[in-house]
């Protein structure tokens, strides 16, 4: 797939309407609520993506990565990065 700014517009806006594939989309879901509260992500949240097909390795490396993005946005928020 190459992003196409068709696509790219999709995901800026809601990425639930972009043309993703289901797994991804299970993973996108998980990775919003990680973001918005990472106390309210559940078991069944990791059983979601192990439907979806995402192993025990796939899960924690979706974790690590969406919350080292989350930690390193709030540095740079923080420290005025780009204002």
């Amino acid at each position: 797939m190459t992003l196409d700014s068709e696509f790219v517009r999709h995901l800026e806006d809601d990425y639930r309407s972009a043309p993703i594939t289901g797994s991804e989309r299970v993973m996108l879901d998980y990775v919003v609520k990680l973001t918005k509260d990472a106390t309210q992500v559940s078991r069944e949240d990791h059983a979601a993506l192990r439907t979806a097909g995402f192993d025990d390795q796939a899960i924690l490396q979706i974790t690590l990565i969406a919350a080292w993005f989350n930690y390193i946005n709030k540095v740079a928020d923080a420290l005025g990065v780009g204002r």
